[in-house]
C-alpha cells in the first residue's frame, strides 16, 4: 500500500553551480522514492535510486506518451510535452522514428566523424592561442565543435547557427523565458526547419536530413509534423547538452588542479575521465520528463498508482553508494562505471556516441595543447546560466 509521505518543492532550490544538492543522499537512504511538487502540473513521485530509476526509464508501463499535452503533468517547464516528438513518444511509433535516424548516430558511423572532429578543434585552439590568453572556452570551443558537427551531419550551413542557438536556449528554458517567449523561438525553430526541409525538396541532398525528407515524401514514413520536430530535436540535442557538458568538465577538472595534472600526465585515461565525468557532474537542472504509469506498480517501496506520475533524477542515481564506490567522489581512474547519464531503455541518448566522441576530443586536445590551462578567475566568480534545463557556464575564462 502507499504510504503517505512529505510532499517536498522540487527543484530543492536554485543550483548552486554543479553542486548536488545533499536532500538526494539523504532520500536514497531513507526515501528513495518520494513525493514532490514540481513548479508546473500536479504532485508526482521522485527516483533517486539507481535500480528504481532503470525499472522506470525500461518498463513499457511508464509512459512517455500518456503526457503529450497534459497540464496536469509534474514539470518544469511551463509547456507540457509535445506531440510528434521523439521524447514524447512510446513504442512502436517511437521505434518507427528513431529507425529512421539511428544509423546515422551508430559507433562505427560516429567513430568516422573523429578526424573532422579533430580537424574542428584543432582550428578552435590554434584561434585561441594566437589570440593569447585570456581565452573564453565557452563562445571559442564548447559551442563551436558540436554546433559545427551537427550542422555538417544534417546539412544545416555553419553561417546559419545563429539562427537556432538563441532560440535553443529559449526553447530550454524553466524560467528564464516567458511562455509566451518560449512559443515565439519554438515557432521561430519550426519556420527555420520548414525552409530547410523546402530546400532539399528543390535540391535533394545526401545529408542526414535529405534522408529524412526523402523518408517522407517517397516513403512515407513520417509525417511532416514528425519530420519538422525531429529535425528541431536533433538541432538542440546535437549540440546543447555537449557544448554545456565541455565547459563543465573543464571547469570542474581546473577547480580542482590535481585532475588536470592527473590526465596531463596520463593522457590514454581520457576516455574513462569522460565517463566518470559524466556520471559525476550534475548536468540538468530538474531531472528527466515525467512517465505516467499505466497501471499500479510497486517501486522502492511504495505503490504508484496507475494515472501517477514519476520523475527520474538519473543524477542522483548516479551517485547511488549501491553501485559505486565512493559515489560522491570524482575519481577519473574508475573501472566499473555503468552511469545513466545518457539515460536508459528506450529512450537512451541517440547521440551518446557522438557526445562521447566530442567530449573525447575537445577534452584530451586541451590537455595536449595548453597543460597549463587554468581558471582566468576565481573559480566562485565563474557566471552560470539560470533558468534552463541544463547547467553550463555563460563564459568560461581561462590562462595558461
Amino acid at each position: 500500500m502507499t504510504v503517505k509521505t512529505e510532499v517536498r518543492h522540487y527543484p530543492f532550490g536554485e543550483p548552486v553551480r554543479l553542486d548536488m544538492d545533499p536532500l538526494f543522499a539523504k532520500l536514497r537512504r531513507e526515501e528513495p522514492v518520494s513525493r514532490v511538487q514540481l513548479p508546473y502540473g500536479v504532485e508526482g513521485w521522485l527516483v533517486t535510486r539507481y535500480a528504481d530509476a532503470k525499472l522506470v526509464l525500461a518498463d513499457p508501463r511508464f509512459s512517455r506518451a500518456a503526457t503529450v499535452d497534459r497540464e496536469d503533468i509534474p514539470r518544469t517547464t511551463p509547456q507540457p510535452s509535445r506531440q510528434n516528438s521523439l521524447l514524447s513518444m512510446d513504442p512502436p511509433e517511437h521505434s518507427r522514428l528513431r529507425k529512421l535516424v539511428a544509423k546515422a548516430f551508430t559507433s562505427r558511423r560516429v567513430e568516422q566523424l573523429r578526424p573532422r572532429a579533430q580537424e574542428i578543434v584543432n582550428e578552435r585552439l590554434a584561434a585561441i592561442e594566437s589570440a593569447g590568453p585570456v581565452a573564453d572556452l565557452v563562445r571559442s570551443l564548447a559551442l563551436p565543435l558540436p554546433v559545427t558537427v551537427i550542422c555538417e551531419m544534417l546539412g544545416v550551413p555553419t553561417e546559419d547557427q545563429h539562427r537556432f542557438r538563441d532560440f535553443s536556449d529559449t526553447v530550454l528554458s524553466t524560467t528564464a523565458h516567458t511562455p509566451a517567449q518560449i512559443d515565439a523561438a519554438r515557432t521561430a525553430l519550426e519556420g527555420y526547419l520548414a525552409e530547410l526541409v523546402a530546400q532539399r525538396r528543390a535540391r535533394p541532398t545526401d545529408d542526414l536530413l535529405g534522408a529524412l525528407v526523402a523518408a517522407r515524401d517517397n516513403e512515407d514514413r513520417l509525417t511532416e509534423d514528425e519530420l519538422v520536430n525531429l529535425g528541431i530535436g536533433l538541432l538542440i540535442a546535437g549540440h546543447e547538452t555537449t557544448a554545456n557538458q565541455i565547459a563543465n568538465f573543464t571547469y570542474v577538472l581546473l577547480s580542482e588542479p590535481q585532475h588536470w595534472e592527473l590526465l596531463c600526465a596520463r593522457p590514454e585515461l581520457v576516455p574513462a575521465a569522460v565517463e566518470e565525468l559524466l556520471r559525476y557532474v550534475q548536468l540538468g537542472s530538474g531531472g528527466s520528463f515525467a512517465r505516467v504509469a499505466t497501471e499500479d506498480i510497486p517501486l522502492g517501496g511504495v505503490t504508484v498508482r496507475a494515472g501517477e506520475a514519476v520523475i527520474v533524477n538519473t543524477q542522483a542515481a548516479n551517485r547511488d553508494e549501491a553501485i559505486f564506490d565512493n559515489s560522491e567522489q570524482l575519481d577519473l581512474t574508475r573501472i566499473h562505471n555503468p552511469h545513466m547519464a545518457f539515460g536508459h531503455g528506450v529512450h537512451h541518448c541517440l547521440g551518446a556516441q557522438l557526445a562521447r566522441l566530442e567530449l573525447q576530443v575537445a577534452i584530451g586536445s586541451l590537455l595536449h595543447r595548453f597543460p597549463t590551462l587554468r581558471l582566468a578567475v576565481p573559480f566562485e566568480e565563474v557566471p552560470w546560466k539560470t533558468g534552463l534545463l541544463v547547467r553550463g557556464p555563460t563564459a568560461l575564462p581561462v590562462t595558461w
